[in-house]
């Protein structure tokens, strides 16, 4: 019942104040995926390290402070060799190809200075953001200059702005994109000549209202100090092979960190899975490299500092936070993470830069001045085999290998959506509909569902329109027979059992004649909240699959009770409690009679509402959570009513009494609270006296 839960959770919230409440999660040291829960699940490693470079491996001395790495479409591996002004070429293998330090610029020698980025095309055309020297520089595949692009000149550019690019990338159609220092109105966008021609994207400006409040109160002088409210830079980009632009920016806490653009600069990423593509979710513990829990180290929400994208859709980011990576399929499912901090092999120290090399993955590591190559496991394998065919539309393959996957890991939720998929379209709906509800995907459960239920209503539809008809006749006739006794009855005296139905119908002579007349029984307002309880522990076990988001292990019934049970006592003493010293009329009895009379239109709803959900789809859950609206409304209606007939009172001053109630009972749950706090720590107090004089004994 929601609208029951809802105010027992504001009751709840205000121990908040008294009892500090801290949700920190463990997570192990070996991988996990996130479950529908938001529970981190043990799932076996997708990548393990295959090979280390360090730059002495090369014969090149150590690598200082590399901040990129970019793998062309031939398979060379380039890195940004920051710290010492150089680029490094290596082939497939890791063997080093070349050096790019320096190069011949209009006759003269020229060189970098703390290049950030780069990047190189199919025909081995080297882009590099040069980023101290406030450049860009393309040079041939034998390291000759080409082409030098400075500072561009703009009305669309802020004043005093001054180029630092960062990173870049050069689509098919040899246009430039560079993330810049200071850019906050997007990514830039150069033609193939150089000339600039405007901001791709842009990240929405985040303030707090709270901020703009103060900002608004504010002086001139004292606005002039306060933090500008300005968008988020992008710390990194990727296009991928259909020209979409993959960017990330290395926000704190964002919502949407990762975004993809389409030539017109709007956000197409699918956002599809249990949550949205952020990485690690909630506030998570990382046991240190040692394995010492008390370590915080990285706590706090993920953060991105590179994308890249992968193919049929996947992509993956870089969590600067936790030292890992996440992957992603195009709906935006997490598929696997790997990563961590630590000085082992499948570890970082501070990766700042990931590519893929066909299906393995490259990571740049800034701290250990190495470069590692990831290959997949057989999980990470079969993952991307699954992909990979159901993207390209083979059902039949990606349902061998998401069944593959599940024998490695049974808890992976993505693996029994595709088989979901693939039953589908094999019209195997119910069959179907129970791998989605073991992946927990309502979407696709309802669309098989509405296939599965339209086929059964074809093969049935006589046995279906026989029973209706049945069912038809049998109420008309009983309904002729009830008339008839009425007509021939001068006097029908309801009894006990029948008051409270003809109580929700015309509450006004019910509640009067259950007060004044002495039809009312506080057994049968006892009965009715004991059906309440039971119909809630059925509505939370039996409601249909797309309505019903309970954890079944967290499921209990007794605790249930309490939703239902506690509310109704606090109502009661609260209510009668304050209507004491309003010159209410009504007594305790009374009140528990009206608002137990008052329930049983929750009970009258809640039942169908239950047969109705598992028979409906996604688009027709409007009505299932219709009818819950209406139960509701037709209880708050009967009580106001009853409160009103009970204690005798006007319209508004039961409006206030309902009020004030509702006050009283926040102030007994906070006294409760506050005495239940104050027990512990007497005793508490008790038991650390009573092991320091027995410690001393």
């Amino acid at each position: 019942m929601t609208w029951i839960r809802r105010m027992t959770s504001v009751l709840v919230l205000i121990s908040l104040f008294i009892v500090p409440i801290s949700e920190v999660h463990a997570l192990p040291d070996y991988g996990y995926n996130y479950s529908y829960w938001g529970d981190a699940e043990p799932a076996p490693y997708p990548y393990l390290a295959e090979k280390h470079i360090y730059g002495t491996d090369l014969g090149i001395g150590d690598l200082n402070t590399p901040q990129d790495v970019f793998v062309a479409g031939d398979h060379r591996m380039y890195i940004a060799d920051t710290g010492n002004n150089r680029i490094v070429v290596l082939d497939e293998q890791g063997k080093l190809i070349r050096i790019i330090k320096d190069f011949q610029n209009n006759g003269r020698p020229d060189s970098f200075n703390k290049p950030y980025g780069l990047y190189a095309d199919k025909d081995r055309m080297l882009y590099v953001a040069d980023t101290q020297n406030q450049r860009i520089v393309k040079l041939d595949a034998e390291g000759q200059l080409l082409q030098v692009i400075e500072a561009p000149e703009s009305s669309v550019l802020p004043e005093g702005f001054q180029f630092f690019p960062n990173k870049i990338f050069v689509d098919l159609a040899n246009r430039i994109y560079v993330i810049a220092q200071g850019a906050y109105e997007g990514i830039m966008e150069f033609d193939a000549n150089g000339s600039f021609k405007g901001y791709v994207g842009t990240n929405k400006v985040r303030f707090s209202p709270v901020d703009l409040l103060w900002k608004r109160l504010s002086t001139k002088e004292q606005s002039k100090q306060m933090e500008l409210f300005l968008p988020v830079e992008f710390s990194n980009l990727d296009v991928d092979e259909r020209g979409f632009i993959y960017a990330v920016s290395a926000e704190i806490n964002p919502m949407t960190p990762i975004k993809r653009f389409n030539p017109s600069g709007e956000d197409i990423l699918r956002r599809e899975g249990y949550f949205n593509p952020v990485g690690d979710v909630g506030i998570i513990r990382i046991e240190g490299s040692e394995g010492a829990s008390a370590d915080l180290q990285n706590e706090g929400s993920s953060r991105f500092i590179d994308v890249v994208s992968d193919v049929s859709g996947m992509y993956s980011g870089l969590d600067s936070a936790r030292n890992r990576i996440f992957t992603y399929d195009r709906d935006g499912n997490l598929l696997y993470q790997f990563g961590g901090v630590g000085t082992r092999s499948d570890n970082f120290q501070k990766p700042v830069a990931i590519a893929m090399l066909g299906e393995r993955m490259v990571v740049l590591d800034q701290e250990m001045n190495r470069l590692s190559i990831f290959a997949p496991t057989r999980y990470g394998e079969l993952i991307r085999k699954a992909v990979i065919a159901h993207y390209n539309g083979r059902a039949d393959e990606a349902t061998t290998a998401w069944e593959e996957v599940l024998q490695l890991n049974a808890n992976f939720d993505i693996a029994y959506i595709g088989i979901g998929k693939a039953l589908m379209k094999k019209d195997q709906n119910h069959l179907a509909m129970e791998y989605f509800k073991h992946g927990n995907n309502r979407k696709y459960y309802s669309e098989a569902f509405k296939r599965y239920r339209k086929e059964f209503l074809w093969n049935h539809f006589g046995t279906i329109m026989t029973c209706m008809l049945t069912i038809t006749a049998l109420v008309i006739a009983a309904r002729v027979l009830w008339v008839r006794r009425r007509a021939n009855a001068f006097y029908v005296d309801r009894g006990v059992i029948a008051s409270p139905f003809h109580t929700i119908f015309r509450p006004f002579n019910g509640f009067w004649e259950m007060k004044y007349e002495q039809k009312g029984r506080t057994k049968i307002a006892i009965i009715i909240l004991m059906l309440l309880m039971l119909v809630m522990i059925l509505k939370q076990q039996y409601a249909g699959f797309i309505v019903n988001f309970n954890k079944p292990s967290e499921l209990n019934s007794l605790s249930e009770l309490t939703y239902v049970a506690l509310p109704f006592l606090l109502f009661c003493i609260a209510n009668w409690s304050l209507t004491t010293l309003m010159d209410g009329e009504g007594k305790f009895r009374d009140i528990v009679m009206a608002t137990g009379y008052s329930l049983l239109p929750l009970v009258i709803v809640y039942i169908p509402q239950i047969l109705f959900s598992n028979i409906m789809t996604y688009e027709e859950a409007t009505f299932y959570y219709l009818m819950e609206t209406i139960a509701v409304i037709w209880f708050l209606w009967l009580l106001f009513v009853g409160m009103m007939t009970v204690h005798q009172y006007s319209i508004y001053k039961t409006i206030l009494t309902l009020f004030l109630t509702v006050i009283v009972m926040i102030f007994i749950v906070f006294l409760g609270i506050l005495c239940f706090s104050l027990l512990q720590q007497m005793i508490a107090f008790a038991q650390s006296i009573f092991i320091e004089i027995r410690a001393r004994l």
